[in-house]
């Protein structure tokens, strides 16, 4: 596991990269993997979403000593996909939190481009995404999370519970759901996380 992760980080992007491809992709029309007219058009607007995350974004001010307190170094290895809605409305709140720690590296890697990884975390045997792989400077792993907020998967559970699947209505909802949430969620979780390993 440990070589594994060590050469994940080594071939891994930083965020700017990642949103390079992101844009790079939807200037293209393209996506990465499979080429379906559904992924693309994700592609596409999880590129605005994360363009309006990443100038909108707030850490709340009670949250921000804890994450620059963090004693020791870290690497934050995210398994994402550029289609991928949950990780657009993800990785910038992350990338956030990471800005604000000296010992926070925030690091992407491709899903489809490294399926051992995506094998070792997985979510009820589905390949959800984005995960975080939390890892010390020795490569062992710390702590993982993902796909989804406590929060947000409740609000996934729920539904299917009631409707039986995850349809195009409720994607809309999850949206709007992420936009009213603000990334508060996903802090929460993550401070979660770092107060485990403390």
């Amino acid at each position: 596991m440990k070589n594994l992760i060590k050469d994940s980080v080594a071939k891994a992007m930083d965020y700017a990269q990642y949103n390079l491809l992101i844009k790079q992709l939807a200037g293209e029309g393209r996506t990465t993997g499979e080429q379906t007219t559904e992924k693309i058009h994700f592609t596409k607007l999880n590129f605005s979403r994360i363009k309006r995350l990443d100038k909108t974004t707030e850490i709340e001010e009670k949250h921000i000593e804890a994450f620059k307190s963090l004693p020791e170094k870290q690497t934050w290895l995210v398994i994402s996909e550029p289609w991928c809605g949950d990780a657009a409305n993800t990785l910038p709140i992350l990338n956030k939190i990471a800005q604000l720690s000296e010992n926070i590296d925030l690091k992407v890697v491709l899903r489809d481009e490294n399926p051992v990884l995506m094998e070792k975390f997985l979510t009820n045997g589905s390949r959800s995404i984005p995960i975080i792989v939390m890892v010390d400077e020795d490569f062992n792993v710390i702590n993982h999370w993902g796909p989804r907020s406590k929060a947000a998967a409740q609000f996934v559970n729920d539904y299917k519970t009631h409707y039986g699947k995850i349809d195009a209505a409720f994607k809309e909802m999850l949206q709007v759901w992420y936009n009213n949430d603000k990334g508060v969620s996903v802090v929460n979780d993550i401070l979660e996380c770092i107060e485990v390993n403390a």
